[in-house]
Parts: C-alpha cells; structure tokens; sequence
C-alpha cells in the first residue's frame, strides 16, 4: 500500500530541469517541499501556484549554506521525511588526459560534496523523527560512462556508493536510500545530445524523454510506506545507446 499522507520533502536543484519537475510533481500531489537552488527567482517559479512550496536559496557547495537551509527546515516544517538530491552539473569534452582543475573540483563540489552535505543534515533530521527515505540522482553514467566524461562519470560513480553507504547506517534507524539512474531526460543539460559524440568517434542525435516521467517515478517512491526500500531504479530513453555503448 503507498500513503496519501504529505510527505516534508527537500529537492536540490529545484529551479530547472530534472528538480523542477519533481518538485512541481510533489506539490501537485499535496506535499510540502522544500525548494532548494542558486536562483531565487527560479526557485519562486517552480513554486507558482503552490501555498506549500517553501523556497530557499541554498548553495549545495557550501556545508554553511546547507546547514542554514536545514535550521530552516528544522524551525518550520519542523521535519524531513524525503531527501531528493538532485543538483549536479555535466561538464563534457575532457578525458582524464585533458581535464582541467576548476572543471574538475566544481564537478565534486556540486555531484558528490553538495550530496554528502545534504544526505548529512537531513539523515540527522530523519534519525531523531524515526525514519526517512534519501533519492540520489546518480544518472546512467554511474554504470557506463560516455566518451570524454570523465569527472561527470568519476561523480556518479561517488554517488552509488554514497546511496549504499547511506542505506547501511541508515538501516536501523529506518532510514532507506535510492540510486534513481536516468538517462536522457530532455533538459537543458542533456540538449547537446542532439550531435552526442559516440565511443566509435561519431556522432548522433540521441532519443530524450520528457521529465515528467522521472517526476511520476519519484513521486511513487516518496508515497510507499518506510518499510519499503528501493534501493535501485533506473529510467532511460528508449532507443538511447545505453546497453553496450562501451
């Protein structure tokens, strides 16, 4: 059975993208969330319409910024029951040969400290209510990398063990985590897939599909009950060169 209950749910990188339409998902469905983002004024946009959204500019890579976001939360609503940490960035075009330092650190900061700082606080959160769920967005590239992806990839990789980490020490405090791998959502940041360069060193447009589909996906894991765990999922454009591509 799942819960119509309201669930209190933090979503980073709320303002576009793969956040925008989970948090627009969560809302419509009756649930209190949290907006967290760069851009106040993109946050204030998912939030249009929606008495319970609550918007607060957060820089991820920053742990003060994070801890603020969650004093916040602390004072009202008071609770966490839903971690989605879905903030990231993709920087393409460099191998491990070629990359450059500042593309490097600004990839760990964003995918995999920017998660660590938020799982951190919101996990504390979940032990002294009794239990909660954290989301990971890792991406299909914590399986299979594309070409010249290296710190995007090296990230995602981070992020399934932190989601495995989190479920061990979670576990008996009744706290679960999920790896949610997407591939190919149409967002902005998947737009240079229309000529994506392919490991024999061609190129092609690849097949996308809409967000909202993520969005129908993690709105279904937030609304099973806690002692549901799911600690995989994965959601992908059919025809995308996936299986195989390496």
């Amino acid at each position: 059975m799942t819960t119509t209950e309201p669930r209190v749910i933090v979503v980073t990188g709320a303002g576009s993208g793969i956040g925008r339409a989970v948090a627009r998902e969560l809302l419509a469905r009756g649930h209190v969330v949290v907006l967290a983002g760069r851009r106040a004024e993109l946050l204030a946009e998912t939030a249009e319409g929606y008495a319970q959204a609550l918007c607060t500019p957060t820089d991820i890579t920053d742990p003060e910024s994070v801890r603020a976001l969650f004093r916040a939360i602390a004072d009202h609503p008071g609770r966490v029951d839903v971690l989605f940490n879905n903030a990231g960035v993709f920087p393409a075009g460099q191998s491990i040969d070629t990359i450059d330092d500042d593309t490097w650190n600004a990839a760990w900061q964003v995918n995999v400290s920017g998660a660590v700082w938020c799982a951190r606080e919101a996990v504390r959160m979940m032990k002294e209510a009794g239990g909660g769920r954290v989301i990971n967005n890792a991406s299909i590239s914590a399986h299979t990398p594309r070409p010249e992806s290296v710190a995007y990839t090296t990230t995602k990789h981070a992020i399934a063990g932190l989601t495995k980490s989190i479920a061990l020490d979670g576990r008996a405090h009744n706290i679960t985590a999920t790896r949610l791998d997407i591939g190919n959502a149409a967002t902005d940041m998947t737009g240079a897939f229309v000529n994506a360069l392919q490991p024999d060193g061609s190129r092609k447009a690849e097949p996308t599909f809409d967000p909202v589909h993520v969005a129908r996906l993690v709105a279904d894991v937030v609304a099973l009950p806690n002692d549901v765990a799911v600690p995989e999922l994965m959601v992908m454009a059919a025809g995308m060169p996936f299986i195989g591509r390496g």
